[in-house]
């Protein structure tokens, strides 16, 4: 599978996300080109020189890249097949080479690179003209913890029952990564990257089964896992979107896509991934939809922004593309981003709906706690602690027409409409992952489901009862913001 999509990058802004930046933006040597006529020995001398690891063979007249040559390949070539150094270069490139729009996430590109186990990539401009390379060692989502074993495991898998063992061995491998240090923020990219290899690796050998209809399609996914924040206690959420020749002919086609749809949604229960209690999958017809369908569904919700349209807006209002002709779902997106901002009575009644998720912490500056008789003394981190931060960048990013759903990303690609300065946004951003921590480290030592993000903060010591009330008071500044920005 490989994206044909042309992704714009974040409406004005030219930062690199931790996941979601645009490939373009990595900072990185450029491209080194050859014309195909070029020597295998030049090409060897120009990468030594100039400290790269390949060569894109140009075309000299339309200068579109033809292929590429990279070191491994030059050493394969001559140590065990020992080919002519002077032959041009063109002989011994790999042709069609694999391709992304230079303005794809970085986290497509590691995801898609390990699915095809490929080590380089040329980045296209919109006419198909080379704007850089990158290798899969400049992407940091697969970077160590024993991944691209895990990652190989993923895609060598033949049936659900031996994918379902893979994706246990990713969360008990993650766990052992977080025990020993990892990050919130670089585990969550690291785990994110695998399950989607998983979800992916499901959807083809479903696939396999099933006689689809001959029109583009593409599996979405939404909530934490289309924000790329799912910890160890996540459910499903994900849907379908298609591409018809004739609009009269959705209904069939929906009914062709839906037995394929249940049959991932039951795949990826057998590995661990909850079915959605609210039914938000692509079996359900609901949201198993045409291009067409899914914009009338976006307009309608922002048209009338009723309880239920606010309560959808936070969860599919995430999505992202993961298997499929991501063309669909990139062009969903560039038609929603100038939108919401559009809809002012859809964006207050959205940051109304936010503000009902207060931090828990008193105006005396103690913890304040949600569990009642049932869980006395605790605190809800996920709707108390995550959600104020997820609920305010989503809505700075849908005001401000950001590409990014992942949360982190959002909040540093808006900083500069905010007119927050780096020290401001990155508070915010570490004092998210900061409860991101709390939270999954609740999730690995709980017993029950009911507790997973549940925290007594006397569990804690003295310190991080500190930090956490700092990352509460961080969540109040963006409420604060918020309420400032809409008169409440």
């Amino acid at each position: 599978m490989q994206s044909d999509s042309e992704t714009p990058n974040a409406a004005g802004h030219t930062y690199l996300g931790s996941s979601e930046g645009a490939m373009r933006l990595l900072p990185r040597r450029p491209a080194i080109k050859v014309d195909p006529s070029t020597s295998v020995r030049n090409a060897m001398l120009q990468m030594n020189q100039l400290g790269g690891d390949s060569v894109v063979v140009v075309d000299r007249d339309s200068r579109l890249p033809l292929g590429i040559l990279t070191q491994n390949d030059l050493i394969h070539a001559i140590a065990f097949r020992s080919e002519d150094l002077e032959q041009p270069v063109a002989a011994l490139m790999t042709a069609a080479p694999f391709t992304l729009p230079a303005d794809a996430p970085a986290h497509r590109a590691t995801v898609l690179m390990a699915q095809r186990n490929v080590s380089h990539l040329l980045l296209l401009e919109a006419d198909g003209t080379l704007c850089n390379v990158v290798s899969r060692n400049e992407l940091f989502g697969l970077r160590g913890g024993g991944a691209e074993a895990l990652a190989e495991r993923v895609t060598a898998a033949a049936d659900v029952e031996t994918m379902s063992r893979a994706a246990q061995a990713i969360r008990s491998r993650g766990a052992e990564l977080f025990r020993a240090g990892m990050s919130a923020e670089t585990l969550c990219q690291w785990m994110a990257a695998l399950n989607d290899l998983v979800v992916m690796r499901i959807i083809e050998l479903i696939e396999d089964e099933f006689d689809l209809p001959p029109v583009p399609w593409c599996w979405i996914v939404f909530g934490s896992e289309g924000r790329l924040e799912q910890t160890f206690v996540s459910d499903q959420d994900n849907g379908l979107i298609f591409q018809p020749g004739d609009e009269t002919e959705c209904d069939s086609l929906r009914e062709s896509f839906l037995a394929f749809g249940k049959a991932v949604n039951s795949g990826l229960d057998a590995c661990g991934f909850q079915l959605c209690r609210g039914n938000i999958m692509a079996g359900n017809p609901a949201w198993c939809l045409s291009l067409q369908e899914w914009q009338r569904q976006f307009s309608i919700w922002m048209d009338v922004p009723d309880p239920k349209a606010i309560l959808n807006s936070t969860i599919f209002f995430d999505f992202r593309p993961l298997y499929g002709s991501y063309r669909l779902v990139d062009n969903l997106r560039k038609w929603l981003l100038p939108l919401p901002a559009e809809h002012p009575r859809f964006m207050r009644a959205m940051t109304e709906e936010a503000l009902t998720c207060a931090p828990s912490l008193g105006w005396t500056g103690g913890f304040s706690y949600d569990g009642g008789r049932e869980h006395p003394h605790t605190i809800d981190l996920k709707l108390h602690g995550s959600r104020p931060f997820v609920d305010a960048a989503r809505i700075w990013s849908l005001l401000h027409g950001a590409w990014e759903t992942n949360t982190g990303d959002r909040l540093r690609a808006v900083a500069g409409a905010l007119g927050l300065s780096p020290e401001e946004s990155s508070a915010e951003i570490e004092a998210f992952h900061l409860i991101q921590r709390f939270r999954i480290q609740q999730q690995l030592n709980s017993e029950t489901p009911a507790r997973a993000n549940r925290l007594n903060p006397d569990d804690l010591n003295q310190l991080n009862r500190l930090m956490l009330k700092e990352a509460f008071k961080q969540a109040k500044k963006l409420q604060l913001r918020l309420k400032l920005e809409y008169g409440f």
